[in-house]
């Protein structure tokens, strides 16, 4: 996916969203925070213990921490529990779920042959797969065409095979949760082999031959079923991550409550005499106590920032393509 954007630092831009660890991105927000104010307290005129004893302004701020502690994690668990919630529902809903389910697998096994896996990370390879198969056969029927249409067959079917050695090693051997998953799911660009195999039934639909015609039909059918099931993972996932960044709000919010509250009843102008590395310990103390407070909202900073993107990427299903880097301007319009 990254490769199909054109400059660098959106490349860099698309990594930070979409591929670095959420934990390990929120610890880096917490250190840049805590570092940039212990660099302003450092070079505050007057010094900030004079400040303090002055104006005393941590009380007011961490006061207002801990109410936006309490108000925020309760809010965050509240949407997501709200998200979740439509797992529960009466008997009909779930049994149309189902159905729908089972359906869909059913259609797919028509166009495999055998039975479809259980794991939605076999079951995204065994289309990608699959896809590939149905383009070496539409390959071998080109033969029997003109040379126009090899060309543009022998077009498509280069996109796909490069495109399926990436997705299916990264879709190998990874466990539903990792964000691997849905990043092997977002890098195959099926929008445009649909436009593309659409483009060829729409040019060359009268000059080939019926057996051709039949393997580029099915080509277009096995990728017609991927969004689908692309958005259908996608839709877990977002569900299998609120849990997890409900979880690790509320494991975040009790220590920073702690930090925030003993900040604010106890931290006076007068505490923690002395200075470290050149600078006052208040300084080192409050800054650590305002990055604690803050760890909560940096954690959900990060997790929203990936589900966004995720999101913003994948708002349209089928032979759509809304960004820039992924249209082509070259089509003959008739």
């Amino acid at each position: 996916m990254r490769e199909r954007i054109g400059s660098r630092r959106a490349k860099l831009r698309l990594y930070i969203l979409l591929n670095v660890n959420r934990r390990l991105l929120s610890l880096v927000l917490a250190v840049a925070m805590f570092v940039i104010l212990v660099a302003l307290g450092a070079y505050a005129v007057p010094t900030f213990r004079q400040f303090m004893e002055q104006y005393a302004p941590t009380r007011y701020v961490f006061q207002a921490y801990v109410g936006a502690l309490i108000t925020g994690v309760t809010l965050v668990v509240s949407i997501s529990l709200v998200v979740l919630s439509q797992e529960f529902g009466p008997l009909g809903d779930q049994r149309d779920r189902m159905s729908g389910s089972m359906g869909f697998r059913a259609d797919v096994e028509d166009i495999f042959g055998s039975e479809s896996p259980p794991e939605p990370n076999a079951f995204l390879r065994a289309l990608v797969e699959n896809t590939t198969e149905k383009a070496e056969a539409l390959e071998e029927a080109a033969d029997d065409e003109d040379d126009d249409f090899r060309d543009a067959v022998d077009e498509l079917t280069d996109d796909i095979y490069d495109n399926e050695s990436v997705v299916s090693d990264e879709l190998e051997d990874r466990d539903f949760g990792e964000y691997t998953v849905v990043k092997a799911a977002l890098d195959y660009n099926y929008s445009w082999k649909i436009h593309q195999a659409r483009r060829l039934q729409n040019a060359f639909g009268e000059t080939m031959n019926r057996d051709t015609r039949r393997k580029l039909i099915d080509l277009i059918d096995i990728l017609g079923f991927y969004g689908p099931a692309r958005e259908h993972i996608k839709t877990l996932y977002f569900q299998w991550q609120l849990v997890d960044l409900s979880r690790g709000m509320l494991y975040l919010s009790v220590p920073s409550l702690v930090t925030t509250s003993a900040l604010a009843l106890y931290l006076a102008p007068s505490s923690f005499p002395g200075t470290f590395l050149g600078i006052d310990n208040l300084i080192w103390i409050v800054s650590a106590g305002a990055t604690a407070g803050s760890v909560p909202f940096l954690f959900l900073t990060a997790f929203i920032l990936r589900l966004v993107t995720i999101t913003k990427r994948t708002l349209a299903i089928g032979p759509f393509i809304l960004r820039s880097e992924g249209r082509s301007n070259d089509i003959e319009w008739k």
